[in-house]
């Protein structure tokens, strides 16, 4: 194949459905730095952010494995879950009067427009990416773009958790790069060289006759790449400041949908080995990441006193739990583990754009104190998400990770315990800080009252969230499980 065929059909996918998808959010971005007021760069951002879901509602119905690339349906429900989150975001940010001081400035400039439509379009173009090298630009652009982000508010706090980002980050994606080069090494003896052997699709179909070493080698720097960026542990402290101090309605698109979209990444690189008889087995490792880092969640969270730096953790614990589940292997575990990170992002989202609304000047559990009291509706939102993140019925994470523990007990039963028990300390520890919220002493405002119509996106994600907890429908659940079948 010509490197001018390569590419003419790579033009020629960018401007099909699935290439508009990525391609909005990128031009976007790049226009929307350039519109100087605020409030027409508010308005292109919700239009373009709107354009963008509409578009990814119609990925399941275009099936396709290109260069440059790949529709199938795993990638088509994470675009779809990264798309829907992003609209309402953009919507949340637009129309909610922002009563953080240092935040407001940050959350309404065009530069956080431009830079929120950079994070949706590079990890759109990672999920949507049927190149291995693609995959990577565009984790590299979502990262750049998060990173800025994280520093907009300018304050010295923020440039701190900007600072550890980078540097956190930055060694995840180098060694992702590293893991990338070994994953086109080790598939040059069964695909030869050039486009096939970095062509996720291809790759698949191959696994079995590639070269086994160096796809084990691949797997370490992979493996330890990806976890970084999904926030696992060891390389996991990233996450934490960067909730804490990064503009609020941008946290619940990079630090939920792209731990997804790192995961993902994980989950089709563990197919490739399992697929490969000579490389070694990939659950063991990927499982010992999930656990520690449910069990670090579960130490952490009792220190925290800081509204936003406990759901940071707590995103780290439940990354976790859906990281071991793809770790066991089951078709069972990895539909469970899928489901969990779409409720889960569902979840954090709606928590965060809560406390955005909250009229405070820190951020400390104790300012939330007797919300439920002085302001009803939001109170009960934030309470209603705290229940949903603790994993209780009839939320649906209470489902997932009933079906996770389930499923360990049955295969692994030695690691079920450890698991239980950190799951149990992090609902339990979310539970007591849901306290302050409904029975707190009531602290004094510090602000304006949120507007009752900013909290609208909070409860259409907390509706999903209770709907698949209660009953899910049948063609949800077939989905599913052909996803996870064509994963494992």
């Amino acid at each position: 194949m010509s490197v001018a065929f390569a590419i003419a059909a790579m033009l020629a996918e960018l401007a099909s459905g699935p290439g508009l998808v990525v391609l909005v959010p990128l031009v976007s971005a790049i226009g929307l730095a350039f519109v100087p007021n605020p409030r027409l760069a508010g308005w292109i951002n919700a239009a373009a952010a709107t354009l963008t879901l509409g578009l990814a509602a119609a990925l399941p119905f275009e099936a396709r494995a290109g260069l440059l690339l790949r529709v199938d349906p795993l990638a088509a429900a994470m675009a779809g879950l990264t798309a829907f989150v992003g609209a309402t975001t953009v919507w949340f940010a637009h129309s909610a009067a922002a009563p953080e001081a240092g935040r407001a400035e940050a959350a309404g400039s065009g530069a956080w427009c431009a830079l929120f439509q950079l994070v949706l379009g590079g990890l759109l173009l990672a999920l949507l990416s049927n190149n291995v090298p693609a995959t990577w630009v565009g984790f590299e652009a979502a990262t750049i773009g998060a990173i800025c982000m994280t520093g907009l508010p300018r304050t010295e706090e923020a440039g701190a958790a900007a600072s550890k980002q980078a540097l956190l980050c930055g060694g995840g994606l180098a060694l992702a790069f590293v893991g990338s080069t070994l994953l086109y090494l080790a598939a040059v003896p069964a695909l030869g060289s050039g486009l096939p052997a970095m062509t996720w699709s291809r790759l698949a179909a191959a696994a079995s006759g590639c070269q086994p070493a160096l796809l084990s080698l691949a797997l370490g720097f992979l493996l330890l790449g990806y976890a970084t960026l999904a926030g696992l542990a060891p390389l996991h402290a990233w996450v934490v400041d960067a909730t804490a101090e990064g503009a609020a309605p941008g946290v619940s698109v990079f630090s939920g949908c792209a731990l997804n979209v790192a995961l993902i990444v994980i989950l089709r690189v563990r197919g490739l080995l399992a697929a490969n008889a000579g490389a070694i087995a990939p659950g063991a490792p990927i499982m010992a990441l999930g656990l520690a880092s449910v069990l670090l969640a579960a130490a952490s969270l009792w220190r925290q006193r800081d509204a936003k730096r406990l759901f940071g953790q707590s995103t780290i614990g439940q990354s976790g739990v859906a990281a071991f589940a793809f770790g066991l292997g089951s078709p069972v575990a990895i539909a469970a583990g899928l489901l969990h990170l779409v409720l889960h992002t569902l979840t954090k989202a709606a928590i965060f754009q809560g406390l955005y609304l909250v009229p405070r000047r820190e951020g400390r559990f104790d300012d939330l104190a007797g919300l439920l009291a002085r302001h009803r509706g939001l109170g009960l939102t934030l309470a209603a998400a705290i229940v949903a993140l603790a994993g209780l019925p009839p939320f649906g994470l209470f489902t997932t990770t009933f079906l996770i523990l389930l499923e360990t007990a049955r295969r692994l039963p030695g690691l079920a315990l450890p698991l239980a028990l950190g799951v149990g300390v992090c609902g339990v520890v979310l539970l007591r800080r849901l306290v302050f919220v409904v029975a707190g002493e009531p602290a004094p405002d510090r602000g304006v009252a949120p507007p009752v119509a900013a909290l609208v996106p909070a409860w259409v994600h907390l509706a999903l969230v209770l709907v698949l907890g209660l009953a899910m429908p049948g063609p949800l659940a077939g989905w599913l499980a052909a996803m996870a079948e064509a994963v494992r």
